[in-house]
């Protein structure tokens, strides 16, 4: 099948409290090959309909008559139902405040205001490779027995990262929630990858990397870093700790394949 006729299947469900708003984007997907959307203008109504059914993708503006995006989709992650529920952000909010609660809960993508028709069909793209497993194929590893550590303080970005990991095949990983857990783990058994978040308490994640690197055991993990920020200079001091790769926040599935393909192989 190919991705046009995959992303014409996909069922979205847009909360936007603007009728011109909806119209707008309503109109992009449409034009993208989107035909299944229902509606809703505010957090109670989307809740409610996601109760009687799952769609692919949940597009949301980030201001609601009840709520913000941020309160919907701690809902959304707070029940066990739709905890795995495909997210997506489309707002002219700058503050990163904001938008890095969002980062951190597992946002598949945010798309700024106006947005361009490529802009949302690579966020539709991302929604098939969240929703399509396809098993990652790497060079000398047989993925199913990759042994994976994930290290972030947010329980619903790991539970994003994992998922993501299981639709490449990759299984069911060992979780830390600072790079101090996470150091306990690596003491206790054998890792083929590492995967953390930069920003974390107790032990960020360019401590725990060059507390990594500094060891006799386990020095030649690879490691791979997820990171919010876009400041340069930032990233280079990241890169600079001994990262392998940096992924940014959100963990879009074809991006984290590309890196592991290249940085497993």
């Amino acid at each position: 099948m190919s991705d046009l006729t995959a992303i014409a299947n996909l069922s979205i469900l847009l909360v936007e409290p603007s009728e011109v708003q909806q119209k707008l984007i309503i109109k992009s997907l449409t034009q993208c090959g989107v035909t299944q959307v229902e509606t809703a203008s505010n957090q109670a109504q989307t809740l409610a309909l996601l109760e009687k059914y799952q769609p692919d993708l949940v597009i949301s503006s980030m201001y609601l008559a009840d709520g913000t995006a941020d309160s919907l989709l701690q809902s959304i992650r707070s029940n066990p139902r739709t905890e795995s529920q495909a997210f997506m952000l489309i707002s002219s909010e700058r503050n990163k405040k904001y938008l890095e609660q969002l980062r951190q809960s597992g946002v598949l993508a945010i798309l700024p205001k106006p947005f361009s028709a490529d802009a949302i069909t690579r966020a539709l793209k991302a929604t098939l490779d969240i929703i399509t497993e396809e098993e990652v194929e790497l060079e000398h590893f047989d993925v199913t027995l990759l042994r994976v550590l994930v290290v972030d303080d947010s329980r619903f970005a790991r539970k994003h990262i994992i998922r993501v990991l299981a639709g490449m095949g990759i299984p069911a990983p060992v979780e830390a929630q600072d790079g101090k857990q996470a150091i306990e783990k690596l003491n206790e058994q054998s890792f083929d990858l590492i995967v953390t978040d930069y920003n974390m308490p107790e032990m960020d994640g360019r401590e725990l990397t060059e507390t990594v690197r500094g060891s006799n055991t386990y020095s030649h993990i690879p490691i791979l870093m997820v990171s919010s920020e876009a400041n340069d200079t930032h990233l280079a001091n990241i890169a600079q700790a001994g990262v392998d790769a940096i992924c940014d926040k959100p963990f879009e599935p074809a991006t984290v394949r590309d890196l592991l393909f290249k940085i497993m192989s």
